[in-house]
């Protein structure tokens, strides 16, 4: 039964750790395109 949990969490834990450290990654880079987002219609409005 434990070889079985062991086995579980190995082959199931590493894909979800990997998945969390990617999320936390792209989180930064949305914050960063939905702020340039917001400003783009400013941005646009205004004479060169």
């Amino acid at each position: 039964m434990q070889e079985t949990w062991v086995s579980l969490i190995t082959d199931i834990g590493f894909p979800v750790a990997v998945t969390f450290y990617l999320m936390h990654r792209i989180e930064n880079k949305l914050d960063t395109l939905n702020e340039s987002i917001v400003r783009l219609p400013e941005k646009m409005s205004r004479p060169q």
